[in-house]
């Protein structure tokens, strides 16, 4: 027993440095088949060249290389036995006296996945396990790779890989659910990687947003058998937003409420924003974004735009709110005061939505018009007289119409109206002068004849009546005795003199008229005046000086009078210390 030993040591000694030196497989590592189909495990083997079998054996384990863990034999060589898994599936490939271990595996199922490895037998104690193994694994689908990132605009590339490592069963492989695919197209090659072959199927096209989300699929087939197999993948396309959503431009009124929609489609979501004229309303990283506007007065009107930005690119629209309203009070210039031959502009400008017809009136005359214009400018080149009075500039659209006004007053030189004259009754002679002048003139009738002077002042013997700008006086002379012509009426103000002769009604002959000495002379001034004005003027109590300005319906009463009146006043004043003087 104890030689025996002996040798047994002698002989794993002079095994082991053999087998450190010349025992060798080669297999790879791992290698991959689909359930039902078949593989076949390249092998190759080499022993110490001192040993010269005559023969050689080999035997295939399944999961572990010692023998006396009794692991399933694959493939027995010398007895062409095998495991009950194994019986019937297996087969050597190659020409194991030379060296060739190669072994085929058909009807694989989940059972026979897991490690091979291979034990020569070589007569005697030359018996070896190689701890080179190969790895099997069953696959249920191919193997469908993405790329990194696929980019709409940009070409990707999608392969699908299937081992092809079965001499009986060789696989077609085909990419399905391919429609949309913009400029698609696919290629096939065959990689070797370790002993092994891969069928590789590569599908290259130019994705868009509307291939996000879609499925694509390897289909692999084994011509003669029902055998099939898919693989699937969901692309997830990175694209730059696009605004799929959004209003339309509209019209409202002021006092409403409106909301705006901005839908926005993008991978990945984008900040989406609302502005108005350049400023930032509203943002939020979100698919979709409303802008609220509660009361939408004027100052909403304008142009908004929805903009959206994510890492792949920006884009925005626009769209129009218009904000329809009725014009605003007009501006106009302040009350002017102007002499007579001066130009005079009269600017009206106001803002309404529509644009508004403006208008500028007087005496309910429209004297000029402008459609659909925010201002109106009237330029009266020379103005007399007749251009004084009340103007009203009116807007209007269909939403409503606004007013304002303004006064303008003219100052001119004192006018003798054509109604001024002498009138003979049969006790007196009746002379009445008429002047219309502003501001206020200072009126007195001459009797040249009679070195006789009737002015302002001397109210005991005179009066004048003011009605606007007019001003009238009625002298009434006695006949005491005869009275020679002429009798003149002198009216003067500030910016003029006008020195008349009042007419008589039969101007072809001599008035005569008796009157007592001077002393004796009496003046009565009358007042003219229409019955109606007398009956207002008990009604008020008082007498009512004003100019006369126009008023339209949708005018507000108003009147200037006063201050033509202040300054006919201040002025008659001045002329009057002149007088004195």
């Amino acid at each position: 027993m104890a030689w025996r030993w002996h040798t047994l040591l002698l002989l794993w000694i002079f095994t082991d440095g053999a087998l450190s030196r010349q025992w060798a497989a080669w297999m790879p590592q791992s290698i991959s088949a689909f359930r039902e189909t078949c593989v076949s495990i390249p092998c190759t083997f080499d022993y110490p060249k001192d040993i010269r079998p005559s023969i050689i054996h080999g035997i295939w384990y399944f999961n572990s290389p010692y023998p006396k863990n009794l692991p399933p034999v694959v493939l027995k060589t010398k007895t062409n036995t095998a495991h009950d898994n194994y019986m019937g599936r297996t087969k050597l490939l190659g020409d194991i006296q030379e060296y060739n271990c190669t072994i085929q595996i058909d009807r694989l199922n989940m059972d026979l996945q897991g490690k091979y490895y291979f034990r020569v037998d070589l007569g005697g104690y030359n018996q070896y396990t190689y701890s080179e193994h190969a790895n099997l694994y069953m696959l249920d689908e191919p193997f469908v790779s993405l790329p990194p990132e696929i980019v709409s605009g940009s070409e990707a590339e999608l392969t699908c890989r299937v081992p092809d490592n079965c001499p009986d069963m060789k696989p077609t492989v085909n990419w399905m659910e391919i429609e949309g695919l913009e400029h698609h197209s696919v290629y096939a090659s065959l990689e070797e990687s370790g002993s092994t072959w891969t069928q590789v199927s590569t599908l290259k096209f130019i994705p868009s947003y509307k291939n996000n989300g879609q499925r694509l699929s390897c289909k692999v087939n084994f011509p003669g058998t029902d055998t099939e197999y898919k693989g699937f993948v969901t692309m997830n396309v990175k694209y730059a937003p696009r605004i799929v959503d959004i209003n339309s431009s509209f019209e409202t009124t002021e006092g409403t409420k409106v909301v705006f929609v901005c839908v926005v489609d993008s991978n990945p979501v984008s900040q989406v924003g609302w502005y108005k004229e350049g400023a930032l309303i509203k943002e939020e990283f979100t698919g979709n974004l409303t802008l609220e506007l509660d009361y939408v007065t004027f100052n909403h009107d304008g142009i908004y735009i929805c903009a959206a930005e994510n890492e792949y690119g920006r884009t925005n629209k626009t769209m129009g709110l218009a904000v329809m309203y009725a014009p605003w009070k007009p501006s106009v210039n302040s009350s002017v005061v102007a002499m007579e031959g001066e130009t005079v502009t009269i600017l009206c400008n106001t803002q309404g939505n529509p644009d508004p017809v403006i208008s500028i009136v007087k005496d309910k005359q429209v004297l000029t018009s402008v459609i659909f214009e925010n201002e109106l400018v009237l330029e009266i080149p020379a103005i007399t007289h007749e251009h004084d009075g009340e103007y009203w500039c009116t807007a209007e659209n269909q939403y409503g119409q606004s007013n304002s006004s303004f006064n303008l007053t003219v100052v001119f030189s004192p006018l003798v109206l054509p109604e001024s004259q002498c009138t003979i009754s049969k006790d007196a002679v009746q002379c009445m002068c008429s002047v219309k002048a502003n501001p206020d003139p200072f009126i007195l009738f001459e009797l040249p004849e009679m070195n006789l002077t009737v002015s302002e002042g001397d109210p005991d013997f005179r009066y004048s009546q003011r009605n606007g700008y007019i001003v009238s006086s009625i002298l009434t002379l006695q006949k005491d005795k005869d009275l020679q012509k002429p009798i003149l009426c002198t009216a003067v103000n500030l910016y003029g003199k006008k020195v008349q002769e009042l007419p008589f009604q039969d101007s072809d002959t001599l008035v005569w008229a008796k009157v007592g000495p001077v002393g004796a002379v009496v003046v009565f001034v009358i007042l003219v005046a229409v019955g109606g004005y007398f009956i207002k003027t008990r009604e008020k109590k008082k007498i009512t000086e004003s100019s006369s300005f126009i008023q339209t319906e949708a005018s507000p009463t108003s009147s200037s009078g006063n201050g033509k009146k202040n300054l006919g006043k201040k002025e008659s004043g001045e002329i009057s210390s002149l007088e004195g003087k």
